[in-house]
């Protein structure tokens, strides 16, 4: 499909510049539109966001239908203008659908865009751009040492982690005061007795667990024992010990000195096939310890 940048005709010359799927001619149409001075009016008053200046830039309300080449394709001619594009990412999921992240080579290169486009109508809906909350990825590798890239991912991904755990948390909990006030009172179990209600120990799914510096590692081939395990979570940063647990085969924990090894090795373990090729092998399952 190819992108075309037009004019929204249908309401009169003096609306904000929008894309079309009609005309072919993307670099003439982009500067000959930026220099309309009512789009430049509109779009000084757009609020930049709370966010702190940073190369990368957040944009949401975009066309959820555009397929995402095509709008990557559209971003890169729009964006381009102000400076060096590092990489842009929109994905397809869910939760990612209409937004986009869009990382500028400086500040400057950002700053200038966000003045400039907000509120830009790309696809038949106004962008909104903001400062994006956190350095990307490719901003923190270009500027940084490898060891600086390593502990921003892991920083990254631990905040990632506490999120989807406090998310989980708050959707498990009733907040109907109503269904609390009508539901039968259960009788209290004795100190030191278990329930019996297997969903009440599972209110918040493995997955989400919060991180912290103890694994809990599943569906272990049987005949892995300390040495073998230490040997693959050993490489990571802080390894203290394995533990293997007496009659109970195919599960393990392992510790580490801080929650950053732990979260290094999580990801760099989660899914892995262990015991065999194909469908000999076990894919092992990795979650930070239940707390």
């Amino acid at each position: 499909m190819t992108v075309i940048f037009g004019v929204n005709k249908s309401q009169g010359c003096h609306n904000s510049p929008t894309f079309e799927l009609q005309a072919p001619n993307l670099n003439f149409l982009f500067q000959d539109q930026f220099n309309n001075h009512q789009f430049k009016m509109a779009t000084q008053t757009a609020p930049n966001g709370a966010n702190p200046p940073n190369p990368t830039l957040y944009i949401s309300n975009l066309n959820e239908s555009i397929k995402i080449p095509a709008l990557k394709e559209a971003l890169t001619e729009l964006f381009s203008e102000y400076g060096t594009i590092l990489d842009i990412v929109a994905k397809t999921n869910l939760k990612a659908k209409g937004q986009a992240f869009i990382v500028f080579e400086d500040v400057e290169s950002a700053t200038k865009a966000i003045d400039d486009v907000q509120g830009f109508e790309l696809f038949g809906k106004e962008m909104k751009i903001a400062y994006a909350r956190s350095r990307s990825d490719a901003s923190v590798k270009r500027e940084g040492t490898e060891d600086d890239f390593e502990a921003h991912k892991r920083r990254r991904l631990a905040e990632k982690d506490k999120k989807r755990a406090a998310l989980s948390t708050t959707t498990s909990k009733p907040t109907d005061a109503t269904n609390l006030a009508t539901r039968p009172i259960k009788p209290a179990l004795g100190r030191g007795l278990k329930s019996s209600n297997p969903a009440a120990a599972q209110i918040v799914p493995d997955e989400y667990l919060p991180p912290n510096k103890i694994l809990f590692v599943q569906n272990l081939p049987e005949d892995y024992d300390v040495d073998m395990l230490t040997s693959i979570f050993g490489r990571f940063e802080g390894f203290r010990e394995v533990r293997l647990v007496p009659g109970r085969k195919g599960i393990a924990f392992v510790e580490y000195e801080s929650e950053t090894g732990a979260i290094g090795a999580k990801e760099g373990t989660g899914g892995m096939v262990l015991g065999g090729e194909g469908a000999d092998g076990k894919v092992v399952k990795v979650t930070y310890q239940r707390q």
